[in-house]
């Protein structure tokens, strides 16, 4: 049995502009915009070529024995692109406030690409939800 990651919440606190920003700016795809139920809305994007989607919720109750997240809390979730450099300049052109490519060094973090798998920017959504980019050495399906 497989057990996917296919759909991680992100918090915030304006669903639209939030929408906007993911896929007007990031360039993701929208997959729903929907009340699914009295009250309860639902906003689901995917990345290009990702298998996992974002989903950003409404007037949704937390699972029970689950806690829900405060809008900008969610840190450190990563994606992976082929060309880290390419993935910056689209960012940038898009308005989206990106760090520099960066790479960790023997001293820390460093400006500039690394080694293989070793290369990275961050930005952070309207909320602070805060993401990483990592440049992979090729597709997902080639490794």
């Amino acid at each position: 049995m497989n057990w996917t990651i296919e759909v991680v919440p992100v918090p915030v606190t304006d669903m639209d502009r939030a929408k906007e920003f993911y896929v007007d700016r990031i360039g993701f795809a929208l997959d729903l915009d929907d009340e699914v139920s009295p009250g309860v809305r639902i906003i689901q994007m995917t990345p290009p070529g990702s298998r996992c989607s974002i989903a950003m919720l409404h007037g949704m109750p937390a699972a029970p024995g689950m806690k829900t997240m405060a809008p900008g809390t969610l840190h450190g979730l990563q994606m992976c692109v082929t060309d880290i450099e390419a993935a910056h300049e689209t960012l940038t052109e898009r308005g989206v406030g990106v760090s520099p490519v960066r790479h960790l060094g023997p001293t820390g973090w460093e400006n500039g690409k690394g080694v293989t798998w070793n290369s990275f920017i961050t930005f952070d959504d309207p909320d602070g939800n805060g993401w990483v980019v990592q440049e992979a050495p090729s597709e997902l399906s080639e490794r």
